[in-house]
């Protein structure tokens, strides 16, 4: 049995799988914010409870989290619940659980899932991407992760938008402060300040990324336009990824995952970008939904 842990800003989740990836037992409990030994305690006591259901013991665990994880140090960083910042989460983990801990970033757990028993199962290499309140993705390599040395592996959020055009130069604000970035344009807030701006409004007055798709299917003309620059912007951002990575599936996570014409219109638009006269790559939806993550910090660390 393996346990895994989605350690979010909101929410802790947690399951148990077999070796086959059935569930075992899972729950959740509301993430102590701000309070980062209260955290601990909490992944405590939850998986106290995943193992009295499952009526087992699990050798080892994984945890999800938001941001980037130090290989060496297991310290986390550049993630949103910056309780956790410059602290030893993997070493307190390890104190506290009692048995060997792996700490990645939620991104990569949402790969490493989709890759071993979800949408990329059976493919070489599945890059995941995640559309939704940031812009994220991780790297699977027959069903291994490659976080790289400087543990920012699959990071396309912070790669500048590809073949910008005139009205996209500088581009707009990323999280990380640095004009431009394909999460200042592709993420579900990024989408509803640019419907925002071709309105001339001020974003906070305007639609949500949801209720913009939700004119678009109404027929609203602005929505449908702002939906078809962000395809073109989607399309031009994972036409670098294919170009660097060659993956055979692209699978897309996050709230913006669920917009189902993507599928259909996002291929013909990477397709004029990619280098060569083929174009294998797929893009699909997830298979395992919001649970993804929790499931791929399972698969971290297999049972000894």
């Amino acid at each position: 049995m393996r346990i895994g842990f989605d350690y979010g800003g909101t929410k802790i989740a947690g399951i148990a799988l077999d070796e086959a990836g059935r569930t075992l037992a899972q729950g959740r409990v509301p993430t102590p914010r701000f309070d980062y030994e209260g955290g601990i305690s909490a992944i405590r006591e939850l998986m106290q409870r995943l193992e009295t259901e499952a009526g087992q013991r699990a050798e080892t665990v994984g945890i999800g989290v938001p941001g980037s994880v130090d290989r060496d140090t297991g310290h986390v960083s550049m993630g949103n619940s910056v309780w956790l910042h410059g602290r030893d989460l993997r070493g307190d983990l390890r104190a506290a659980l009692d048995r060997p801990v792996a700490v990645a970033n939620d991104a990569n757990c949402f790969a490493l899932s989709e890759a071993v028993d979800g949408a990329g199962a059976g493919a070489k290499v599945v890059f995941g991407a995640i559309l939704g309140t940031g812009v994220g993705g991780g790297i699977a390599v027959e069903g291994r992760l490659i976080e790289g040395i400087n543990a920012i592996g699959g990071e396309w959020g912070h790669i500048p938008l590809p073949d910008p055009c005139d009205d996209e130069r500088p581009g707009p604000l990323c999280s990380c402060g640095r004009p431009g970035h394909t999460e200042a344009w592709l993420s579900g807030p990024s989408l509803a300040a640019d419907h925002a701006r071709r309105l001339g409004i001020d974003p906070k007055d305007g639609p949500s990324a949801p209720e913009v798709i939700a004119l678009a299917r109404q027929g609203d003309s602005a929505a449908e336009e702002t939906l078809q620059r962000f395809e073109d912007r989607l399309g031009r951002s994972l036409a670098v990824i294919i170009n660097v990575l060659d993956p055979d599936v692209i699978v897309l996570g996050g709230g913006l995952s669920n917009v189902d014409r993507f599928y259909e219109t996002v291929p013909p638009l990477i397709r004029p970008h990619v280098f060569g006269d083929k174009f294998n790559t797929r893009l699909v939806p997830n298979m395992h939904g919001d649970s993804s993550g929790v499931r791929g910090a399972a698969w971290l660390t297999p049972p000894r």
